[in-house]
């Protein structure tokens, strides 16, 4: 079954959706414009339930089948908000809001699923019940977290659940997936090294923070060259630098880093963060300084289970003809806590030859639209065929 020819009549109204929250982003959990217009076209669409309000802002519809003699449930998943980033594309339908963008294309995850829930209240040619969840703050805020411990999957039964992203770089509409880890688990830390101040042309009357932060940096590269395994992925990034002073002559007494950990086991997790305090206390002390580490666990690695991440590929080729091998990503995506809570898989879409997501000069490109809404359908005609 290739693209569904509904889809191609579909296109200019779901594009003009997409374009529409694109000029309107929304960010984190603020999606109340974003959530209001997917809960109206859900109602729209006929669907037989609409909740608003799971993790704070989402939205979940229900779409039951002409029969349901297979008591089946499946949970489809788009993401609906923005970054804080100011859009430099120059479209005609550009974002209104100063400092906010769908840079990522979760305009397009929406518009798509809502393509797929029109078509399926529409012909309903399946045997059994869809859950299609519109969820905020993927992008650093945890909303597929929230969204499971509101009970979502329990309260409508769900035993699988899908995702989708868009994939720049790669042939409209075409798709790649893998099984098992796919997307980093994405943890932070704040260290706070603590020396002694004082006058610049007398650093021996100091301890100097600055000297400290700078081994401390070089030193914590040795976590990927020295301590893991070098075939278990870890990126360690130091990714901001600040003194307690601003004066060129003045040696701080106080030094605060900000970075990131990203891995895609939990041995590794584990390892990088003990390695990660004893490598800053340890080198603190060696200088007569101190170090305090505060270390923040954020999402999980994403792991597509086998048996559904086959199913999806299979559904891939049928619409595009082809699914390809995808890369491990050490980017995050917090589908990961639904994926937790249930089997599933996560799929890439292509977006053609566009900015890389997180930049000012992305868009989503509306042609992979017809692709992304098919998968949507197929997943659920042939996961729970009509009876």
């Amino acid at each position: 079954m290739p693209v569904k020819n509904r889809f191609a009549e579909l296109l200019p109204e779901i594009t003009a959706w997409r374009r529409d929250l694109h000029e309107n982003p929304e960010i984190l959990f603020e999606t109340h414009r974003t959530s209001a217009i997917v809960a109206d076209k859900l109602k729209e669409f006929g669907c037989d339930e609409i909740v608003t309000g799971i993790g704070r802002t989402g939205v979940v519809g229900i779409i039951k089948g002409k029969s349901d003699k297979s008591g089946k449930v499946v949970g489809l998943r788009a993401d609906m908000d923005a970054l804080p980033i100011h859009e430099q594309t120059g479209l005609e339908y550009k974002s209104k809001t100063d400092g906010a963008m769908h840079a990522c294309g979760h305009d397009g995850h929406t518009a798509m699923l809502l393509g797929a829930a029109k078509y399926l209240a529409e012909t309903r040619n399946f045997d059994g019940t869809v859950v299609v969840i519109f969820q905020p703050a993927e992008e650093g805020g945890g909303g597929g977290r929230e969204m499971c411990e509101d009970g979502m999957m329990d309260r409508w039964n769900i035993q699988e659940v899908y995702g989708m992203h868009n994939w720049p770089g790669h042939e409209v509409g075409s798709f790649a997936i893998r099984p098992g880890a796919f997307f980093a688990a994405t943890d932070q830390f704040d260290i706070t090294i603590e020396g002694l101040g004082g006058h610049a042309a007398k650093p021996h009357q100091t301890v100097d923070s600055v000297v400290v932060a700078a081994h401390v940096v070089t030193a914590l590269q040795t976590i990927a060259s020295r301590n893991a395994d070098p075939v278990d992925q870890v990126v360690v990034s130091v990714t901001s630098i600040e003194s307690s002073s601003k004066a060129f002559n003045v040696i701080a007494q106080r030094v605060q880093l900000k970075g990131t950990v990203r891995t895609m086991s939990k041995g590794m997790r584990d390892q990088a963060e003990t390695r990660l305090k004893a490598i800053c206390e340890g080198t603190a002390a060696t200088f007569g300084a101190t170090a305090e580490v505060t270390y923040y666990r954020g999402y999980p690695c994403m792991v597509n289970h086998e048996e559904q991440t086959e199913f999806a590929a299979d559904v891939a080729k049928s619409v595009s003809g082809d699914c390809d091998d995808a890369p491990l990503v050490m980017g995050g995506e917090d589908f990961a806590f639904m994926l937790e809570e249930r089997p599933g898989a996560y799929i890439l879409v292509g977006n053609g030859d566009s900015a890389d997501v997180h930049n000012p000069h992305y868009n989503f490109n509306d042609d992979a639209i017809p692709a992304g809404c098919s998968w949507w359908a197929e997943i659920v005609e042939k996961r729970m065929p009509a009876a």
